[in-house]
């Protein structure tokens, strides 16, 4: 998630297929754009979303997604799939 009106900011997710996705980096102004560039240089895909990483940007390193964004997160990882011609059975 990023956004890059005004300050940048961005959260980064881990998700492995098995487990709820959880909060790897976040960070605001300079630790955002590294946040970002480390993403860029290996090919992760971004979203830019601000409602979503507002709420995002209430968590800590290393918590699980709550419940209640599951559907949110959910269509952005398929669409990050889909951009990259992944399909569930294939990862």
């Amino acid at each position: 998630m990023i956004n890059e009106q005004d300050l940048k900011q961005a959260v980064a997710l881990f998700y492995d297929g098995e487990t709820t996705p959880t909060i790897t980096a976040q960070g605001e102004g300079k630790t955002a754009e590294e946040i970002i560039a480390i993403a860029r240089n290996n090919g992760v895909t971004l979203c830019e979303n601000k409602h979503l990483l507002e709420l995002l940007m209430t968590l800590e390193l290393g918590d699980e997604i709550p419940e209640h964004l599951y559907t949110a997160i959910a269509q952005i990882i398929a669409f990050a799939y889909q951009l990259q011609d992944k399909h569930p059975d294939t990862l």
